[in-house]
C-alpha cells in the first residue's frame, strides 16, 4: 500500500462508511489522520471508535468536531488541527449527504442541504486548509465526487449537480496551485454505506441491474484509490478524476 510516512491528514465525514474507510486506509500508510465528524448526539462516540480502531493498529488519530456547512465551525477545526499537528498534509473533502426526491417535488431545503454539505462543504475545509499546504509547498486534496457528477441520476438532480460541482473544483484548483498542491477526486460508484439507507429498493434493484459488475461497491473497493491519491505514488495525479464504480460512468 502507498506509504504515507509522518503525514497529518484531515478526513471530513469519518466517522462512517467510506469516510471511516479512507481515515482507516491513510493510518495503516502511516498517516495521523483527525476523524470529523458532525455536531450531534452520538457523533463522538461514533468517531472515537474510528479512532480506537486505528490505535489499536498502531497510528495516531483524533477526533475533530465541525460542520462542513459552516465557515466558523470550519475555520476553528482547521486551527484546531494546526495546532496540534501542524500543516494539513492530506485533506480529503469526503462529508456528504444523499436524499431522493424528482425535481418537480423537491422541498428548496432539500436542493440547499445538499449544496452546503456536498459543495459548501469542500469548498470550506480546501479554502481554511489550503493557505498551509502552499507555504509549506507541498499537500494532496482528494475530494469524494460520485459517478453521477459525470453522468447524472433521476431524482437525484441536486446530488448529481453537487458532485459535479465538486469535479469542476477539482479542475479548476489543480490548475491553481499546481504543482504545489495536488487536487483530485474519486468518483465511486453506489456504494453499500448508510447513505443508502433512504434509497428506494426499487432504485437499487434497477442500479444493480445495470452495473457492468453486476453489484453495489463496499466500502474496500474504494478506499485504495483515495489512498493512492493522497500519497506518493499518486505523485503525477492532478486535476484527475477516478472512478471506482463497477463500469457505471465510463468516462
Amino acid at each position: 500500500m502507498t506509504q504515507l510516512g509522518e503525514a497529518n491528514a484531515l478526513v471530513t465525514g469519518a466517522s462512517r462508511g467510506i469516510g471511516r474507510g479512507i481515515a482507516e486506509g491513510l493510518a495503516e500508510a502511516g498517516a495521523r489522520v483527525a476523524v470529523n465528524h458532525p455536531p450531534g448526539d452520538g457523533e463522538r462516540e461514533v468517531a472515537a471508535d474510528v479512532v480506537d480502531t486505528i490505535e489499536s493498529n498502531g497510528g495516531t488519530a483524533m477526533t475533530l468536531e465541525g460542520d462542513v456547512s459552516d465557515a466558523d465551525s470550519v475555520q476553528s477545526m482547521i486551527e484546531t488541527f494546526e495546532a496540534e499537528w501542524g500543516t494539513v498534509d492530506v485533506l480529503v473533502n469526503n462529508a456528504g449527504i444523499l436524499t431522493q426526491s424528482e425535481l418537480a417535488d423537491m422541498p428548496v431545503e432539500m436542493w440547499d442541504e445538499t449544496m452546503a454539505v456536498d459543495l459548501r462543504g469542500v469548498f470550506l475545509a480546501t479554502r481554511f486548509a489550503l493557505p498551509g499546504m502552499l507555504e509549506s509547498g507541498e499537500g494532496s486534496v482528494v475530494n469524494v465526487a460520485s459517478q453521477l457528477g459525470i453522468k447524472g441520476g433521476e431524482e437525484l438532480v441536486h446530488y448529481s449537480a453537487a458532485k459535479g460541482g465538486v469535479i469542476s473544483f477539482t479542475r479548476a484548483l489543480a490548475r491553481e496551485v499546481s504543482p504545489e498542491v495536488r487536487v483530485n477526486a474519486i468518483a465511486p460508484g453506489p456504494v453499500e454505506t448508510d447513505l443508502l439507507d433512504d434509497i428506494s429498493e426499487e432504485w437499487r434493484e434497477a442500479k444493480e441491474a445495470e452495473l457492468p459488475m453486476d453489484r453495489l461497491g463496499t466500502v474496500e473497493d474504494v478506499v485504495p484509490t483515495a489512498v493512492f491519491l493522497a500519497g506518493e505514488d499518486g505523485s503525477y495525479y492532478t486535476g484527475q478524476v477516478l472512478s471506482p464504480d463497477g463500469g457505471d460512468a465510463m468516462h
